[in-house]
């Protein structure tokens, strides 16, 4: 496993972040949650880590939330599977990416994300997912999410955590601004 995230071997993967899904989250774990993704893709533009993001049944749970959309380089893909690596379009653009680790936000904790982490640790990814990026209906559900996918062999870590392993430095323009971003 990759403990150390770097910016030439990481891709970051968005699991589902739709408008009526976070409808049916607690209203400021889902303002927190968003803005950490937000964070994370935009370090994600700012160092060329591909980025991935999918949609479950984009027909019944509606499109990507718009400040998530507004920052992905490309459109969600749609999805049926609970894991993004049991559906073709995912699986082939991830791997297409090259990359070894994967930085895994979404939602939901127990459900999509934690089949998608462990198909992705299964087909030999080290996986990352940032606790305060990830959300459950329930707390219940994000914790038992949570334990699932540490068990699974992923690195339950903190949106923090992954910006500072990717930056490496506490200098430069993209520090500052991730710094500014982050207060």
């Amino acid at each position: 496993m990759q403990l150390e995230l770097m910016p030439d071997t990481t891709a970051l993967l968005v699991i589902d972040w739709q408008e009526r899904l976070c409808a049916a989250m607690p209203a400021e774990v889902t303002a927190t949650a968003t803005r950490n993704a937000t964070h994370l893709l935009t370090l994600s533009a700012r160092q060329g880590l591909p980025v991935l993001a999918t949609e479950q049944y984009p027909q019944g749970l509606g499109p990507t939330l718009a400040p998530v959309r507004e920052l992905l380089p490309c459109a969600a893909l749609p999805k049926t599977s609970f894991s993004a690596m049991r559906d073709s379009a995912a699986a082939s653009a991830l791997r297409e990416a090259g990359r070894s680790a994967v930085v895994v936000v979404g939602m939901e904790t127990h459900v999509c994300v934690y089949q998608t982490v462990r198909d992705l640790v299964h087909a030999g990814y080290s996986v990352h997912v940032p606790a305060d990026a990830v959300l459950s209906r329930t707390k219940e559900n994000w914790r038992r999410g949570l334990a699932l996918v540490e068990r699974a062999g992923a690195v339950v870590t903190t949106t923090e955590a992954v910006l500072f392993d990717l930056l490496k430095v506490g200098q430069g323009e993209v520090f500052k601004e991730v710094s500014k971003r982050i207060r």
